[in-house]
């Protein structure tokens, strides 16, 4: 008599099939049980209880906030994407009906350090204008963007009038300088105590970075920025062409 296959399940992905049980079962804007009773109920470490957590958070399923637990939340809408023309956030959320919403806004004048001063190639020290907020949807922050701009581009007053988070769409609106083209590297990167907060994440769940420059097409750089989104509320594309064979 052949014996059956018997597939393997690794304690990882039943421990992460647990956990997606249990979220299904879950109301949305009800809380999970806390982490050390999870943690104990499950078998598991509050390590490996954390890492699984970060899938489901990563995809929108869930919502940690430090100190006060773990939500489930309900479905969300997700910016899907193309990467080849440069939009804001309130222009691609505004293609599904989704509402983006600015928090707390700062904006500040300091002297340009020494990577600031490259990116944005002027000399150490230049005046520069840094500005920092979160943007919301449904009010769920999903993203924390930061911009450094010379600070002849625009006074800071202009930001308290109808500023709504995009510095891409005041500028546009503005009509000049002209608008020609960024260059943007994307990476994976670990949230830091201050992006998680605002955030209202774990420190060190994993978060997209966009760095950017934006160019005149004078070839002037006018914005040196920093975009951190949660992976699960945005997914980003791009078409790329088919290159010849040798």
């Amino acid at each position: 008599m052949k014996r059956a296959d018997v597939e393997i399940v690794h304690p990882f992905q039943r421990l992460q099939t647990t956990l997606a049980n249990l979220i299904a079962e879950t109301q949305a804007g009800e809380r999970l049980p806390a982490e050390p009773e999870l943690a104990r109920q499950l078998g598991v470490s509050r390590a490996t209880l954390r890492e699984a957590m970060r899938t489901f958070e990563g995809q929108g399923l869930i919502r940690r906030r430090q100190g006060v637990g773990t939500f489930v939340v309900g479905h969300s809408q997700v910016i899907d994407t193309g990467l080849e023309v440069l939009e804001s956030l309130e222009v691609l959320a505004s293609k599904i009906g989704l509402q983006i919403t600015m928090g707390e806004l700062r904006v500040k004048q300091v002297e340009a350090n020494q990577a600031q001063a490259q990116a944005l190639e002027v000399q150490p020290c230049t005046p520069v204008l840094k500005i920092s907020r979160v943007l919301a949807a449904d009010s769920r922050p999903v993203a924390f963007l930061v911009d450094v701009l010379p600070a002849d581009i625009f006074p800071g007053e202009t930001l308290q009038e109808g500023f709504t988070g995009s510095v891409l769409d005041l500028l546009l609106r503005r009509g000049e300088p002209d608008l020609a083209s960024s260059m943007t590297e994307i990476q994976a990167v670990a949230a830091t105590s201050d992006i998680a907060r605002a955030l209202e994440i774990q420190r060190g769940d994993v978060l997209l970075m966009f760095t950017a420059r934006l160019f005149s097409n004078t070839g002037r750089v006018l914005d040196y920025s920093f975009s951190y989104f949660l992976p699960g509320y945005f997914r980003f594309h791009i078409v790329r062409r088919v290159g010849g064979g040798r």
